[in-house]
């Protein structure tokens, strides 16, 4: 039997378009002689739509998208992920997540997804109502079982029980002879090898071969990886689709394939891959075709930087290097020198003067005082005045530089640095920022050496050094993915061997600084905990623990 896996990149909300994306795959995997075509979670209507679909018009719209296809449907089935109404007698949630089976013209089944994710950065108990019982449909003489992502997700792969049912169990117990599995699951480092094992433990629950359909491409702050696969009935994985791209593919899932060798997690590759996914999406489908950035001879900005140039090109990117009293020459000379190895556009606009005329303007109101942070964030605010000038004149969506790290304790400037309409890397510690820099080094000079070598520095006043006031960088992180990605409280973080005083401070700047991050731009998700949609904190508070 040969099924075909359209691995689709669908826009939220354009109907015309995915349909036309969806019957575009549906007959490039005819000519490839597939006999079933199976297309990932809600890639008619583009997943999440969240709020949208209670906007009147959203569901009935993509019903009529969902009618069109239909239409074009041959005898060759389509499994294509769909919205639709709830119309349960029962009280309930007014909308399903739902796999629609097409064929001969028609829409012959309709199955619901039965669990629905209201965890991290899923909120599907808003909108949808469960489905009330699982079974499998009967084609060809095959009884074929129809889950849609979550649904394959057992306790054992979930931080506790969270369901009554088990769709997978359900359905075998009907006995099936394939089980098709159509997912938007988003990526996050080291999600494809758990995802793998899922779908393993699925295949040898069932006792039938999983086809594993995963969407693609970059929604706001989430990455979808692809990764599409077929699992034999003992967990092995046969046919495994590339990551990070749109593809068609055919497989005979009745072949004796050999089983494919574990997947290698490669971080820097695989971030690398992900951010310049998630930018070029957010870039296209917001509207945008170029960015800007400021580049300050830093880092992070060179990572900024190189992201965009990849997913863009070099002629959509343009900086900024804006020196002032305390800039190095070395920082804008690396800036320029970042710019030439990415063949960008970078302009040096000083802002000594501008500084000096905003100090002199306020000096009436601050007299007596000492300068402090206070003259540091006019700095910053100068710069983040003159990147939106740039955004504004040149419609160029203004792209923030900052890294988790600083985000998780305030060391950025609100309307300053955190200036922009996607902070590109706000979901990766500054250690990561480094790993991912010299793997890009591995082959020629793309960020400066003397970047990546230099210690960190904001350079708003003499000297200065990003060690001045944050621990070390290797501490710094160790201790954030243990407050934030794993939920540990001070005390328990201090038991694991890490001074008191350090853990303490760095707990208080974190929750301090909430409101910070609450006015911050997206940031594309890359890590099991990223600030945003997927950490939900209140800013009034006083627990700390």
């Amino acid at each position: 039997m040969k099924i075909g896996i359209a691995q689709l990149n669908p826009v939220v909300g354009d109907f015309a378009g995915n349909a036309k994306k969806l019957l575009a795959a549906y007959r490039e995997c005819l000519d490839s002689g597939a006999e079933l075509v199976v297309a990932p979670e809600l890639s008619l209507a583009g997943y999440p739509p969240r709020d949208l679909v209670l906007k009147s018009q959203f569901v009935p719209k993509c019903l009529q998208a969902l009618d069109y296809l239909s239409g074009e449907i041959g005898a060759v089935p389509l499994v294509v992920g769909t919205l639709d109404f709830n119309d349960a007698e029962r009280p309930g949630k007014p909308f399903r997540n739902t796999a629609a089976w097409l064929e001969n013209g028609e829409i012959r089944h309709r199955c619901h997804k039965t669990l629905l994710p209201t965890y991290d950065v899923f909120d599907e108990a808003r909108y949808f109502a469960p489905a009330e019982h699982c079974e499998p449909v009967l084609w060809n003489g095959l009884r074929v079982g129809v889950t849609v992502c979550e649904d394959i997700w057992d306790e054992d792969f979930l931080e506790r029980p969270l369901y009554d049912r088990d769709p997978v169990r359900e359905l075998a117990s009907s006995g099936i002879d394939l089980l098709l599995n159509i997912s938007a699951s988003p990526y996050h480092l080291g999600k494809p090898a758990q995802r793998e094992a899922v779908l393993a433990s699925a295949a040898r629950k069932a006792r039938a071969t999983v086809v594993y359909a995963n969407a693609v491409g970059g929604q706001d702050q989430l990455v979808f990886d692809g990764r599409s696969q077929v699992v034999r009935p003992d967990g092995r994985v046969v046919a495994r689709m590339p990551a990070f791209g749109e593809a068609c593919a055919v497989f005979d899932c009745g072949a004796g394939s050999p089983a494919l060798p574990e997947a290698a997690e490669d971080a820097p590759a695989e971030l690398f891959a992900a951010l310049v996914l998630g930018l070029r999406d957010y870039v296209a489908k917001c509207g945008f075709t170029s960015v800007c950035l400021g580049l300050s001879g830093g880092i992070d900005s060179a990572l900024t930087a190189a992201v965009a140039v990849e997913a863009l090109g070099a002629e959509n990117v343009r900086g900024l290097t804006m020196p002032a009293p305390y800039s190095s020459r070395g920082s804008i000379d690396d800036s320029l020198a970042l710019a030439k190895n990415l063949g960008m556009r970078c302009d040096e606009v000083r802002i000594t003067a501008a500084f000096e005329e905003v100090k002199q303007t306020m000096a009436p109101v601050f007299k007596g005082m000492d300068e402090d942070v206070t003259e540091e964030n006019m700095q910053a605010r100068i710069r983040g005045l003159l990147l939106m000038a740039l955004s504004n004149k040149e419609n160029r969506l203004l792209l923030t530089t900052g890294n988790k790290s600083e985000l998780a304790v305030g060391y950025c400037t609100i309307y300053g640095d955190m200036c922009g309409g996607l902070a590109v890397i706000s979901d990766l510690p500054k250690t990561r920022v480094y790993q991912i820099c010299r793997w890009l080094n591995r082959d020629r000079e793309v960020i400066p050496w003397n970047t990546i070598e230099k210690p960190p520095s904001a350079e708003l006043r003499p000297d200065q050094k990003d060690q001045d006031t944050l621990p070390d960088y290797d501490v710094l992180d160790a201790i954030l993915e243990l407050y934030i990605e794993n939920h540990l409280s001070t005390d328990e973080i201090i038991e694991r061997g890490h001074d008191e005083a350090m853990v303490r401070w760095i707990q208080r700047r974190v929750d301090f600084n909430e409101w910070k991050r609450q006015q911050a731009a997206p940031g594309l998700r890359v890590t099991s905990k990223a600030f945003g949609m997927g950490r939900r904190m209140p800013i009034a508070q006083r627990f700390s623990g």
